[in-house]
């Protein structure tokens, strides 16, 4: 297992699907991993460190666990099989199984280690390059002026795909996979 921060999310093109984007500690490997709408918008609420005045899914989570005296005390992104990322979550010393949106949204929300699976890095990953280095470094002032709500339509709903999110399927946009 490889360390790996999370760099963010965005949107990726031509199809604006969203993907949260890690990087491994120490070293050049990038692994994008295809989202949903409203995983992204939790992950990005949680690298801005926003906490909203009643708890949402993830923080609810969060809470009951540190109400029944658990911690999450890592998250693991164990393997890539036909375009789908699996996670699980490593809370006192028991695995639970967990789609890695959700594991990395209440990874960031815990400031918990998100881990990835050397297999899964070399199956997804890519080598960063300089050129990629200063991309990432656009992207992260971008992410320094861009809020959760620039997620969510005026509705404050977060874009409809005609997907809920919940469909683990490969090409859902919510299947932790690539489409």
């Amino acid at each position: 297992m490889r360390e790996m921060d999370v760099v963010g999310v965005r949107a990726q093109m031509p199809n604006n699907e969203p993907i949260v984007l890690l990087r491994e500690v120490g070293g050049h490997r990038m692994v994008p991993i295809w989202i949903g709408w409203n995983e992204a918008n939790a992950i990005a609420e949680a690298l801005e460190g926003l906490r909203p005045p009643r708890p949402l899914t993830h923080d609810l989570m969060i809470d009951t666990l540190t109400g029944l005296g658990h911690t999450l005390k890592e998250v693991h992104i164990t393997e890539l099989e036909g375009g789908t990322f699996y996670a699980v979550l490593m809370i006192d010393g028991v695995e639970i199984s967990a789609r890695p949106s959700d594991a990395i949204a209440l990874a960031l929300r815990c400031q918990a280690p998100v881990y990835c699976a050397e297999d899964v890095l070399e199956a997804a990953g890519f080598e960063e390059e300089e050129e990629a280095e200063e991309e990432v470094e656009k992207f992260r002032e971008f992410l320094d002026h861009v809020s959760a709500d620039d997620f969510v339509d005026e509705g404050g709903e977060g874009e409809d795909d005609g997907h809920d999110g919940d469909d683990d399927s490969p090409g859902d946009a919510g299947d932790d996979g690539p489409a």
